[in-house]
């Protein structure tokens, strides 16, 4: 066994939850482990959208402006082409906020953005190719640490508070025994890579038509593209063999026919099962459950990113105060989850109802799709580096120095734009602690 280590929190899973409330706990002086199972974050057909209360989270931490120097795509408004026509389904040019806008960015590159800012502090350890097995207990059944194993084998963490943010299949939720609800979404979604031609926008766009809806995600030189499927369907497709499920991709999409000889077989399609469960109690003394690991959203609206963030800014405003002192009750750990089981509740039963409606209306529609490519599928700007805020208001009331929100200082226990729903909180402006860190 490996050498036992001591520090205030360890977060297994280094997604946008686990990732996120470590640069909060470490900005707040906090000895805080990271355990991520793989060796890099480089995974495809993850989600990739942050929403504005995302990017008025990082603008509250002084990070905005430089996390969107990185190359990503802008939507303000989102129409779908359709046989029957566009049909508008998202406008954002009318949030009174610096980002009325929603920022298509790879995730690898979110999460490195997050963990290097977090590795400016000294109380921040990043633990890579170490995945999260198991929990240590006491006597009386309360999460003392947790059992890992990297590449040079199996090791024991003692901790103040574990975070357990490894995701849909977590490991620690396993070991924990926590109950849960399960809902079974109508769809599934298969993945796909299509190469990008020069003549391509170099934006997020879809295609919706023939009893089909895709997406195509900007990835530099090639296409990610996701279909939707009826839930199970996946067999029968797979029995009709590739070429009728290049067909059908073509009848959505027929500007991209000349291309799909590039999925040679079923290899080249992955499967993401599309679930949604949420934990009926998120924690038991010592562990804390967040992000996918406390509730699996499905993919529609892009919304599981930020929901992981705002988790983790709860979690920190929260807990910051419990660690310091050494100690977590369970009403501590019982107040993270109030405030984020009904806005998950809410925002699953609307997934829910979205995907139902799109499942109807793609039954309903046959005709093949006629994209209009010289004017795109819908308003979007493209960012290599810096490019300005986009808005279509003009009134100074959007302007980026009026909403410019004062980064808040490192040591402060606690974010004001916790829920990503325009609820803001009485921020404490806590002193930093003695260890605190400071940036290199």
């Amino acid at each position: 066994m490996g050498a036992e280590v001591d520090v205030d929190c360890c977060i297994a899973g280094a997604g946008p939850a686990g990732a996120v409330l470590a640069l909060l706990l470490a900005r707040a002086g906090l000895r805080v482990t990271l355990l991520e199972k793989h060796g890099d974050f480089l995974r495809d057909f993850r989600g990739d959208t942050l929403h504005p209360s995302t990017l008025q989270i990082m603008d509250e931490l002084g990070l905005a402006d430089e996390l969107l120097q990185l190359p990503h795509s802008r939507v303000s408004r989102f129409e779908v082409p359709t046989s029957a026509g566009p049909v508008a389904v998202l406008d954002l040019t009318r949030l009174r906020t610096r980002f009325p806008f929603i920022a298509f960015m790879p995730q690898w590159d979110f999460l490195t953005f997050v963990v290097s800012h977090a590795g400016r502090y000294l109380g921040f350890q990043l633990l890579m190719n170490a995945e999260a097995t198991g929990l240590l207990t006491d006597s009386g059944g309360g999460v003392t640490g947790v059992r890992y194993t990297d590449t040079s084998g199996e090791h024991t963490m003692h901790s103040t508070l574990v975070v357990a943010a490894d995701g849909r299949h977590s490991a620690l939720r396993a070991a924990a025994g926590l109950p849960s609800r399960h809902t079974s979404p109508p769809v599934d979604v298969l993945w796909f890579r299509l190469s990008r031609r020069t003549e391509d926008p170099d934006v997020l766009f879809a295609r919706a038509g023939a009893g089909q809806f895709l997406v195509f995600l900007y990835r530099g030189d090639y296409w990610q593209v996701g279909a939707a499927i009826p839930k199970g369907r996946l067999p029968t497709m797979q029995a009709r063999g590739i070429q009728a499920f290049r067909a059908a991709m073509a009848a959505a999409a027929p500007d991209f026919t000349d291309r799909l000889d590039e999925i040679r077989g079923w290899e080249d399609v992955k499967l993401l099962e599309v679930r949604a469960d949420r934990l009926r109690r998120w924690w038991r003394p010592g562990l804390l459950c967040i992000g996918d690991a406390a509730h699996a959203m499905s993919p529609v609206g892009g919304i599981g990113i930020n929901f992981a963030v705002q988790d983790a800014v709860v979690a920190a405003n929260r807990l910051v105060q419990p660690l310091r002192r050494g100690w977590v009750s369970d009403a501590d750990l019982r107040s993270v989850q109030r405030a984020r089981q009904l806005p998950t509740a809410i925002v699953q039963s609307f997934q829910s109802l979205a995907q139902r409606g799109m499942m109807l209306m793609l039954a309903r529609s046959t005709r093949p799709v006629r994209p209009r490519r010289s004017s795109g599928s819908f308003p979007v700007s493209h960012c290599s580096g810096h490019c300005p805020h986009a808005s279509s208001r003009s009134d100074s009331s959007q302007s980026t120095s009026q909403h410019q929100t004062p980064p808040l200082p490192v040591g402060s226990a606690c974010l004001r734009n916790e829920t990503g729903f325009g609820a803001w909180q009485r921020t404490v402006w806590a002193p930093p602690e003695s260890r605190a860190a400071t940036a290199v």
